[in-house]
């Protein structure tokens, strides 16, 4: 007799040349994650040979009832490694169908920035560091944390290792290997200061290819927790009181700061990033302020400040950076709930195209 993990884990190619595409777009809060998985009738690799499809946006709250059909772009595809075989993930954006894109479709415009001459001859890179904390399903309270109660402080928890230090190791690791069969290019993973926080890194990535990686990956994380019965949170505070908070500081350079001479081509990038520093907090994530208060390892959201090697500034410069005279810097005041689309945009218009 079959059991359902031998239906689960059936090999489509033996039997069929159709595949399985799970189309994933971001709904409307910003931050939730919706798929439908629809058969092709062979393999594909390249987006634009992909079916447009259609959800119900007053469902996700992106459309209103008597007007509800939101239509889904494919524009990026990534191995599925839940399916495996052929199957497919595939990063969409959402339109009316007019072709306009909806309110909460913040791809759209990213690309525009991206799709820039000025830019595109720039190559940007991105290295988003992505933190998260795993909560326990019943009680919405962090693993590895007494029910009611609360662990030791910070200190041990910070790459830890042992089974009082590091919580949720298994969710962590299945993830990793999870985005690197996707094709992900995921860089690396870390326990967090806090107990039952987590980072991964996604990067270096290209342009607006950075957003797509980084909303598969969380699609991915969100599918490995939801098996595991833990729930992923993203919030930037998610435990009030002496505990760090939740980033995703986004590591960036440009053609020009990679070259010779790039240190004072990042020092003028981070000139430019002050001056629009309200700007930019504003499209930073929701709840910001809870986390970017000048303690636990950030700046004050009000103030804006760079230094090499100072993990409480807004903008930090690595050392080799300084010693090299180019490379990169990080932009440490990106919430975990930020749109990547968003961010990676932004700092590519206000240091390549913005004009004081």
């Amino acid at each position: 007799m079959s059991l359902l993990t031998d239906l689960l884990n059936l090999n489509l190619s033996e039997a069929t040349e159709k595949v399985i595409a799970e189309y994933i777009w971001i709904g409307g809060s910003g931050m939730d994650l919706r798929s439908k998985a629809r058969t092709l009738s062979g393999p594909v690799n390249d987006p634009a040979k992909l079916p447009k499809w259609n959800y119900d946006g007053s469902s996700t709250n992106q459309a209103p009832g008597d007007d509800s059909e939101v239509i889904l772009y494919p524009q990026a595809i990534f191995r599925d490694p839940f399916r495996r075989g052929n199957n497919i993930l595939v990063m969409c954006d959402a339109y009316t169908p007019a072709g306009e894109p909806i309110p909460t479709n913040k791809r759209h415009a990213a690309a525009k920035i991206f799709s820039h001459p000025d830019v595109v001859a720039e190559v940007p890179w991105y290295g988003i560091e992505q933190e998260y904390t795993l909560l326990q399903k019943e009680v919405k309270w962090p693993v590895g944390w007494p029910i009611g109660g609360f662990p030791g402080p910070q200190g041990p928890y910070y790459c830890g290792v042992g089974a009082d230090k590091a919580f949720g190791r298994d969710i962590v690791n299945s993830h990793y290997k999870a985005c690197l069969y996707a094709g992900i290019n995921i860089s690396g993973i870390n326990g967090e200061v806090m107990p039952g926080q987590w980072e991964f890194q996604v990067g270096p990535a290209v342009g607006i290819s950075a957003g797509d990686e980084l909303w598969v990956a969380r699609y991915i994380l969100e599918r490995i927790t939801e098996i595991a019965g833990v729930v992923l949170s993203f919030d930037p505070k998610p435990i009030v009181g002496d505990w760090n908070g939740a980033g995703a500081h986004t590591n960036y350079s440009t053609k020009s700061m990679r070259n010779e001479g790039g240190y004072e081509i990042i020092k003028k990038a981070i000139e430019k990033l002050g001056l629009r520093h309200k700007e930019h907090i504003a499209a930073y994530g929701e709840g910001n302020e809870r986390r970017l208060t000048g303690k636990h390892e950030t700046a004050d959201i009000n103030t804006f400040l760079w230094g090499v090697a100072n993990r409480g500034a807004s903008i930090r410069v690595g050392r080799d950076t300084e010693r090299e005279g180019k490379g990169y810097f990080e932009d440490r005041r990106p919430a975990s709930n930020m749109d990547p689309y968003v961010v990676t945009s932004m700092i590519a218009d206000t240091t390549i195209l913005w004009k004081p």
